[in-house]
């Protein structure tokens, strides 16, 4: 039923609907529609920049398992857009706003005004200017469809007015509606062709040495019981991409950790040995594939993924399960019945498992080295000892993603794993969102000190809306990734070498005492766990700043 409103009710009221409780954004944009959520009860979080509010909005949606959204006005469309890159990357579904100019301002060298929408082309599912106020219902809806559907991502609706604030202040009949279906990821759990399940299964039970690769589309999915039933069955070692870390808790004896470029070796190793590898939720890209060389391109693989156009785009030939990873799960062990194919493959779980322990116990000495400065792997181990149920951890890219990847465990029921899919500087502000989209769990951050740079004035944020997250910095003053290749850079030469990668020795714990949070520094091993204990016991944004070993470099 139509009823009168302006466009600044029907987006807040769209956007209650679907569930959203927090908006990040930069001023100033649709000033309107804030102040009639604000009458909704929705979080107005202002931050420092517009890559920040679209890490949060991205950190909310992945915690969240909904959509999150950030906004911003039309000379900070582009850093929104670039801040998008990662949401996009990651499967991500973030709804982002934007205002622009109206016509008659265009192509005229209107004060800070370009054509901005192209660029959101490369970052989104869906890219839509909105024209006049009656195409919100439309428009709106088909965002919220595009963004949780098939694989997630990013949606992005340029309302008219620099501020957004035509669109805003119009008034028309609309009839306001929303499709509770895509509140919410999985929006729809398709079930693959029985003919493509029994070619799977037939596949499944000939191979002597099957491995399971599992990805965030199997977290999204909710297949934590289906991954380790099937696993359990087929006696298969289950390896993960980075962001399918915590599929299974980390002491199952057929989880072997994540394979690839940012791997634990030990399951590159066995996915070496697989006769099948079985992809499930899971790209097939060069970071988990090690550039496909596991397994090489012309071997056995099955695909199970929600997105058609995913199905053997690596893997030519590769045995295809179009549908959601749990129902496609749960289908597929039907298909398999009652025979167990574990008792045949024993040998092979229990290979797997001799290869994951004897890695384990090569890192030991350093996961409970007392050397200082501090070892990140005795961090991390430290880190694990003190992580509760159902705590995230949101780890950054590069080093970050690696230890917390690798050497963070995660052995309790219903804690949870994101991290950063490529861009640096990410995971902090997504912690601030994931906390806001899931306000009774820990929430832990594992940033290096060069990441935390990027978006340190959002901690600022945190305390003034009192999103109370334990950020771990890796404080080693280097950018401990490239220090190899640079020093490769200069063959010897030192002039100049540590310029390209060091920083200020900075102690954080007292920048975060300046801005109102809780600073605890850490330069003893003895110290970490007293001080993560502490951290995660007040109801307080903390920073713990750990000194650590510039020169140490993950084993992979």
């Amino acid at each position: 039923m139509k009823s009168k409103m302006t466009g600044a009710q029907y987006i807040a009221c769209a956007v209650s609907g679907y569930g959203i409780t927090h908006v990040f954004y930069v001023e100033a944009i649709l000033r309107r529609t804030l102040v009639e959520m604000e009458k909704l009860g929705i979080s107005r979080v202002i931050t420092h920049g517009e890559k920040g509010a679209a890490y949060m909005a991205d950190g909310y949606a992945r915690a969240g398992n909904r959509p999150g959204l950030c906004m911003a006005q039309s000379v900070g469309a582009a850093n929104l857009a670039a801040g998008l890159q990662d949401a996009y990357l990651g499967r991500s579904p973030v709804i982002a706003f934007t205002g622009r100019k109206p016509p008659l301002y265009q192509y005229r060298n209107s004060y800070q005004e370009i054509l901005h929408n192209t660029m959101y082309q490369a970052v989104t599912k869906y890219n839509v200017e909105v024209g006049v106020v009656e195409q919100l219902p439309h428009l709106m809806l088909q965002a919220f469809r595009e963004a949780t559907t098939g694989s997630p991502g990013p949606a992005h609706l340029d309302f008219l007015g620099y501020e957004g604030n035509l669109t805003d202040e119009a008034e028309a009949e609309l009839v306001l509606e929303v499709e509770r279906e895509y509140t919410r990821m999985p929006a729809r759990r398709p079930v693959p062709e029985e003919s493509d399940l029994r070619r799977a299964a037939e596949a499944l039970g000939k191979a002597e040495r099957p491995a399971l690769v599992v990805g965030r589309g199997a977290i999204l999915s909710g297949a934590h019981a289906e991954v380790l039933s099937l696993a359990r069955h087929l006696g298969a070692p289950v390896i993960v991409s980075m962001d399918g870390k915590s599929i299974i808790t980390e002491d199952d004896p057929l989880y072997a950790g994540p394979a690839g470029t940012y791997c634990a070796p030990c399951a590159n190793e066995v996915l070496a040995e697989s006769d099948l590898v079985f992809f499930v939720g899971s790209s097939t890209g060069d970071q988990v594939t090690k550039n496909w060389t596991l397994p090489p391109v012309g071997s056995p693989v099955i695909q199970l993924d929600i997105n058609p156009t995913e199905i053997g785009r690596s893997y030519p030939g590769a045995i295809g399960l179009l549908g959601d990873a749990r129902v496609g799960l749960a289908a597929l062990s039907a298909e398999l019945g009652g025979n167990s194919c574990g008792a045949k493959k024993n040998g092979w779980a229990e290979k797997a498992g001799s290869v994951v322990a004897q890695w384990r116990a090569s890192v030991e000495p350093q996961r409970t080295s007392d050397a200082v400065p501090i070892r990140p792997e005795r961090l991390c181990a430290d880190i694990s000892a003190e992580l509760p149920e159902g705590a995230i951890v949101v780890a950054d890219t590069g080093y970050s993603a690696i230890w917390a990847g690798t050497l963070i465990d995660l052995f309790k029921p219903g804690q949870l794993f994101l991290r950063a899919a490529g861009s640096l500087g990410w995971g902090f502000p997504a912690s601030l969102g994931a906390k806001c989209a899931q306000p009774s769990r820990p929430v832990v951050c594992f940033s290096g000190d060069g990441a935390f740079w990027y978006h340190l004035g959002e901690l600022e944020t945190a305390v003034r809306w009192k999103i109370n997250t334990v950020t771990v910095i890796n404080n080693n003053s280097v950018l401990g990734q490239c220090q190899l290749g640079i020093r490769r850079a200069y063959r010897g030469e030192k002039a100049g070498e540590e310029q390209q990668y060091r920083f200020t020795d900075t102690n954080f714990a007292r920048v975060a005492e300046d801005l109102g949070a809780v600073g605890i520094r850490v330069e003893k091993p003895s110290e970490i766990r007293p001080a993560i204990r502490r951290a995660l016991s007040l109801d307080k944004p903390v920073v713990v700043d750990v000194a650590t070993e510039p020169e140490s470099h993950p084993h992979m």
